[in-house]
């Protein structure tokens, strides 16, 4: 079930309840919002979790629907990873001053707290936010396929209009993931989530990751063209794949896109979506200073995409080497131990480098983690404990590694 509501219910947004900027729009008779206004929250029920509760996921809207550019981010997928909640609420803040000002050219669709499921999962007194406790599913795994949704659909449809066939696709996404999942929570909160993000012409899932700079995962059919959205956010690594075997949600937007053309190729089909995961450090470093500088770089981001008015200035520099996910070493431990870290995060590294030592409690030898290639340490683990075959840091590199194969996301 959907309901809309004023977004003048925000703690934040209650003194422009009377301001007639906002709304752009009228009020119907019984004081509802109507849907041309340009700044609402929509929320849409779950069917029951597992225990039996009630869940919601709201989306916040900003500018008119159906404009372009339409911009999506959530945040909260991997409900644990903590930063982007705060990002998206204090980005959420400066975008209902842009609608006041007139300012919001294109829509702007903010999810804040995508996985309710997640926040909701409690053990030993931490949330337990990465899979679904019970099935241990991975809230970011496996979501649905949009090429295989509308292939069939969309392939005595598309012409020799590429911005027309990009029409043609958008319509058809929306319409298959448009019937709603009744007896599955989990199904239906990933419905719901690609649904409203489909259409968008840009799509970005903030997370974060254990103990990290800030690096963004991007579709190789989208780089150069997301290097303004790297340089904005500062970010000290982007990985390039458009398949990494795990069906995450930016993937199954941006990577639609690269099979249709594949399945098309008489067909002019533009690269509709611009879809990045975006990794703001580490999971539980929320401050205000961080969210202040992201929430800056999302702004200037906007602005030179053309969904909010206004100058971003010059681009910044861009600092991380853009190399594929396959060049990425995922430092393993061979053995139980303590993580004895020798190296920094940012260090940059070099090949046969010892980068950690794993240090048995008791007794026996430490064994040492090497770096197999050339690059930037970006990600450690911030559990000082190993057992065989964890994962306990990331290397971004260039060289494709031979050892980088099948399934390259850690689950």
């Amino acid at each position: 079930m959907r309901k809309s509501h004023f977004l003048f219910n925000w703690p934040f947004l209650k003194g422009l309840a009377n301001r007639q900027a906002i709304g752009k729009g009228a009020m119907s008779d019984n004081g509802k919002l109507q849907q041309s206004l340009s700044c609402r929250r929509d929320r849409h029920e779950l069917p029951p979790m597992e225990n039996g509760e009630a869940a919601s996921v709201e989306f916040l809207r900003f500018g008119k629907e159906g404009a372009r550019p339409k911009v999506y981010i959530q945040t909260g997928l991997h409900a644990d990873e903590l930063p982007g909640m705060l990002v998206l609420r204090k980005l959420a803040q400066e975008l209902s001053t842009c609608v006041d000002a007139d300012k919001v050219i294109g829509e702007i669709v903010l999810a804040p707290k995508c996985n309710p499921i997640g926040l909701s999962q409690f053990i030993g007194g931490y949330m337990v936010g990465r899979v679904e406790r019970g099935s241990d599913r991975n809230f970011n795994r496996g979501f649905p396929d949009l090429f295989g949704l509308v292939r069939e659909k969309v392939s005595k449809k598309l012409g020799d209009d590429g911005d027309e066939n990009v029409d043609i696709i958008r319509k058809a996404m929306r319409k298959k993931t448009s019937e709603p999942i009744k007896d599955d929570a989990f199904a239906e909160m990933q419905r719901l989530l690609v649904h409203e993000a489909c259409d968008a012409d840009i799509v970005l899932d903030v997370h974060a990751d254990n103990e990290a700079l800030l690096h963004l995962y991007v579709a190789e059919a989208n780089w150069p063209d997301a290097q303004d959205l790297a340089a904005e956010l500062d970010a000290r690594a982007v990985l390039l794949t458009d398949q990494s075997g795990g069906e995450p949600f930016d993937e199954t937007h941006g990577h639609a896109w690269v099979r249709l053309r594949e399945a098309f190729p008489d067909r002019p089909i533009p690269q509709g979506c611009l879809s990045a995961t975006v990794e703001l450090r580490s999971n539980d470093a929320v401050s205000e200073e961080d969210s202040d500088r992201d929430v800056r770089g999302l702004l200037r981001f906007l602005k030179r995409r053309g969904a909010v008015a206004g100058e971003p200035g010059g681009m910044p520099r861009l600092l991380a080497e853009p190399g594929p996910l396959r060049a990425m070493q995922q430092l393993r431990a061979p053995i139980e131990g303590l993580i004895l870290y020798k190296n920094r995060l940012g260090d940059r590294v070099r090949k046969g480098d010892v980068i950690a030592e794993i240090v048995p409690p008791v007794e026996g030898e430490r064994v040492p983690i090497l770096a197999e290639t050339e690059g930037v340490l970006f990600a450690r683990h911030d559990q000082r404990w190993a057992y065989p075959d964890k994962v306990i840091g990331k290397v971004a590199g260039r060289e494709v590694l031979e050892s980088r194969t099948g399934t390259l996301l850690t689950d």
